[in-house]
């Protein structure tokens, strides 16, 4: 398995840097594509495009998806890693693993924010509530309201949530652990990036931690290793 990296979110150029240079280090000079969901005018190319490069990216493709355009193999040609970009999570769901994930190549793979939530074996598309009970602030439930959680792209063999700290998400992922919603998972901090290797947590970099619920509801802070 190519190794898989959960980028927690984040802005300014030191939460990039930290949270992106792993990912780029590890991918060397080959070209990144960097994938972008179409969010109209909201869709900004650059911001992705220039977040790799800050991190020390020699060449990036941007590649602009949609549920009408989802991405095909032939996207991928001669690249050496994917990056999926962040933005509304419900959309990138729609776009990279509703169609279908045949085109998901068996490269690096590095998800930002909703990249990385729809990165897991069950992804957590949003919500703030389970019944009438608030599970993290409504600001993080991407337009959903109740906790909403379906099969991701399996590129790690848990649930993702992301802005662990900064959004309260990490109270999300141990209320769906205890609901049954999600078997366990991860949760990451803003500026901060977790590395999958083998289906395997191999390491945390960056500016804050990662947070670990397991299935007896157990829950473990990972610091940088």
């Amino acid at each position: 398995m190519t190794d898989v990296f959960l980028i927690g979110g984040g802005r300014g150029d030191d939460a990039v840097r930290a949270s992106h240079a792993p990912f780029v280090a590890a991918v060397g000079d080959g070209p990144i594509v960097a994938v972008v969901l179409d969010e109209g005018d909201e869709t900004d190319v650059e911001r992705w495009s220039g977040a790799l490069t800050l991190a020390g990216a020699n060449e990036v493709r941007s590649l602009v998806v949609s549920k009408q355009r989802p991405p095909v193999a032939a996207d991928f040609d001669g690249a050496a890693a994917v990056f999926v970009a962040g933005g509304w999570t419900p959309g990138y769901h729609g776009a990279l693993v509703e169609p279908g994930t045949d085109w998901l190549p068996r490269l690096p793979f590095a998800g930002f924010s909703a990249g990385a939530a729809v990165a897991g074996e069950q992804a957590i598309l949003g919500g703030h509530r389970i019944g009438d009970v608030a599970i993290c602030a409504e600001e993080a439930g991407e337009d959903l309201e109740q906790l909403t959680v379906r099969p991701g792209l399996g590129l790690v063999p848990f649930a993702v949530d992301v802005h662990a700290t900064q959004w309260g998400t990490l109270t999300r992922l141990v209320h769906a652990a205890r609901a049954g919603a999600v078997s366990y998972g991860l949760a990451v901090d803003e500026g901060t990036v977790a590395v999958v290797r083998g289906g395997e947590l191999v390491g945390v970099e960056g500016l804050g931690a990662a947070y670990r619920v397991n299935s007896t509801l157990q829950l473990e802070i990972v610091r940088r290793w």
